[in-house]
């Protein structure tokens, strides 16, 4: 079930947070709330680097947290963009380019390539991945 969080109006104008279980389609509905906020937020420009770091980050929880759960922050900020995917499993992840025949592992050096910033913050029982896009 997922459940949505922080929406109240004013809020909306800067932010938006839900939680959510990830599944094999979920990366599209994300990217489209995204362009949709970036839309109103007249940061359109950013739609293209934002929503393939996004689907990177849900990807990973797909792939990589059982229960698929995480919540989901988009936030307008005075530079411009933060997105940060939080999730219930511990521990730190990096930016590292698989083999050429790897069918996977690409997704954070994706991200590194297409953001201005990006991290990982170690919290009490999980992690949350966020990037960041300049206006």
């Amino acid at each position: 079930m997922n459940q949505a969080t922080d929406l109240y109006p004013a809020e909306l104008a800067s932010s938006y947070r839900m939680g959510f279980t990830m599944g094999e389609h979920s990366a599209g509905h994300m990217r489209r709330i995204l362009h949709m906020f970036l839309t109103r937020w007249e940061l359109v420009r950013l739609s293209d680097s934002a929503t393939l770091a996004l689907t990177e980050l849900v990807a990973n929880v797909v792939r990589h947290v059982p229960g698929r759960r995480c919540s989901v922050l988009i936030l307008r900020e005075p530079h411009g963009l933060r997105v940060e995917v939080a999730d219930g499993v511990p521990g730190t992840v990096v930016a590292k380019a698989g083999g050429e025949l790897d069918e996977g592992g690409r997704g954070l050096v994706l991200v590194e390539a297409v953001t201005d910033r990006w991290g990982v913050e170690e919290r009490a029982g999980g992690k949350t991945v966020w990037f960041e896009c300049d206006a």
